[in-house]
C-alpha cells in the first residue's frame, strides 16, 4: 500500500494556494490522475495500490465520481489564484487504470478537459496491464482523446514474471499492442530487470521481444528493493537473492546498445523513444518541474514551488471529498538550496543535461573532475551543459554527489 507519505505543514481545507506563490500563468501545467487498483499485488511493488480485499470502505465503482470532485475543488483553487490553464498533458497512472471500465477512465478525462482544457497536440497517457487491453477498450480510449498506452510488459520471460508476481499473460502483451494500434495509440512498453534468478539471456530475450513489437518508446527500470515489500522480505530471510549491481550495470549497458542498434536514443536515464516526438512529454514535465496537479489518493502535486501530497487510502480519500474539503494531507515550500540540489537530481538524469552556469559556483570546479573520470561529455561541458557518458548514467549518483555535497 505504499510508502509513507512525508511529513510537512498542514494544508488548508479548502485547498487554497498561498497568496504570495510566484505563479506564472503561461507555464505548462499538467495533470496525472491516480487509479489505485490492481487484482493482486506485485511482491516488488511500494505503490499507494489496493487489491479488492484491502479497500475497507472504498468502492471502484464509485471512483471516478470521487476524483471529479477534487478536479472540480482544483478548478477553484486554481480560478482564485489565477493560474487555472489547459493542461498539456495528462497521464492516467496506477496501479492499473484499465481495471476501470473504459467509460469511466473517458468521464475522468472529460472532466479535465471541461475543468482544465485540453491543449492542441496534448499528450494523453494511459497505464495499462496486458491482460486488460482488448480492441473495445482501446477504441473507447482513443476516442476520448487518449493518444497513448504505456503497456506493463516487465519481461517475456515466464520465471521472471513469477519472481515479480506478475500474473499476465507474456502473449497478450502482443495482443494489447496490437489492438493499440488499430486504435491510433502510440505505444510505450516497460521493462523490468535485475530480479531475482534473471540471467543476461534472459534480459536480451526481454528487450529484443519488447523491439519485435516495434514500440514508439521502451523504459526499462533496475529493480529496486523497497522496504516493506514482500521481496524485500524474501531477501531478508534469504529466500531469493538480492540483486546484484555488477548484474544489472551489464543489464544496462545490453539494452542501451540493443536499443540503440534499434534506432531508439535514450533521453533520460531509464528511457529511450523511437524519435524525439515519441518522448513522454508528461515525465519530462516532472524532470523539468514544471507545475502538475495529482488526483487521487496519495498523489502529490507541485505548483510553483509549493509541493502537496494527499491521504494515502481511496476511503480516506473519499470522505474529505464528500465533505467538501480538500483531500491534502500536508504540504510543503523548500528554500532554494533545497530546490537546487532537486534540480540537479533530476536534470542530470537527462540527455540535453543541463547549464553548467546552473551549478553553484563552489561546485563548477567538480565538472573538470568528471570529465577527466570519463562521467560527463567533455565536448558538451565546453560548450556550457552537463550531459551524462554511459558510464556517468551507470554512475549517476556520484556525478550528484560530486555537484551537490
Amino acid at each position: 500500500m505504499g510508502s509513507a507519505l512525508p511529513a510537512g505543514d498542514p494544508a488548508p481545507a479548502d485547498g487554497a494556494l498561498p497568496a504570495d506563490l510566484p505563479i506564472d500563468g503561461d507555464a505548462p501545467f499538467s495533470v496525472y490522475l491516480h487509479v489505485p487498483f490492481c487484482r493482486v499485488r506485485c511482491g516488488y511493488c511500494d505503490f499507494n495500490t489496493y487489491t479488492a480485499t484491502e479497500l475497507r470502505g472504498a468502492r471502484q465503482d464509485q471512483y471516478a465520481d470521487t476524483l471529479l470532485r477534487e478536479v472540480g475543488l482544483a478548478a477553484d483553487v486554481l480560478d482564485v489564484a489565477g493560474a487555472r490553464r489547459a493542461a498539456s498533458t495528462v497521464f492516467f497512472g496506477g496501479g492499473t487504470p484499465t481495471l476501470l471500465p473504459p467509460g469511466d477512465l473517458a468521464r475522468m478525462l472529460e472532466g479535465v478537459r471541461a475543468a482544465f482544457g485540453i491543449a492542441p497536440g496534448a499528450e494523453i497517457t494511459v497505464e495499462a496491464n496486458p491482460d486488460t487491453v482488448t480492441d473495445a477498450v482501446a477504441a473507447t480510449l482513443a476516442q476520448a482523446g487518449v493518444t497513448r498506452l504505456s503497456i506493463g510488459m516487465q519481461s517475456s520471460v515466464p520465471h521472471v514474471l513469477a519472481a515479480l508476481d506478475r500474473t499476465h499473460d507474456p502473449s497478450n502483451v502482443r495482443t494489447a499492442v496490437d489492438a493499440a494500434r488499430r486504435a491510433g495509440l502510440a505505444v510505450s512498453v516497460d521493462l523490468i530487470y535485475g530480479a531475482p534468478g534473471e540471467s543476461l539471456d534472459d534480459w536480451r530475450d526481454s528487450v529484443q521481444t519488447a523491439l519485435g513489437l516495434s514500440p514508439d518508446h521502451v523504459s526499462a527500470y533496475a529493480l529496486i528493493i523497497e522496504a516493506g515489500t514482500k521481496l524485500a522480505r524474501q531477501i531478508r530471510r534469504g529466500e531469493v537473492p538480492a540483486p546484484d549491481d555488477d548484474r544489472q550495470a551489464d543489464m544496462y549497458e545490453l539494452a542501451d546498445g540493443l536499443l540503440a542498434d534499434a534506432g531508439f536514443d535514450w533521453y533520460e536515464l531509464s528511457n529511450w523513444a523511437r524519435t524525439p516526438e515519441h518522448r513522454s512529454q508528461h515525465n519530462l514535465a516532472y524532470w523539468r518541474g514544471a507545475d502538475w496537479w495529482g488526483f487521487g489518493p496519495g498523489a502529490h502535486s507541485h505548483i510553483a514551488g509549493l509541493r502537496w501530497w494527499n491521504v494515502k487510502h481511496p476511503a480516506a480519500y473519499a470522505q474529505r471529498l464528500a465533505a467538501g474539503t480538500s483531500p491534502a494531507a500536508a504540504r510543503e515550500r523548500p528554500d532554494a538550496a533545497a530546490r537546487a540540489l532537486e534540480s540537479v537530481l533530476l536534470r542530470t538524469r537527462l540527455h540535453e543535461g543541463m547549464p553548467i552556469a546552473e551549478l553553484p559556483d563552489s561546485r563548477r570546479d567538480a565538472v573538470a573532475g568528471l570529465i577527466a573520470d570519463g562521467l560527463v561529455e567533455g565536448g558538451a561541458a565546453v560548450h556550457g551543459r552537463l550531459i551524462l557518458t554511459l558510464r556517468g548514467r551507470l554512475l549517476a549518483d556520484t556525478v550528484v554527489r560530486a555537484l551537490t555535497d
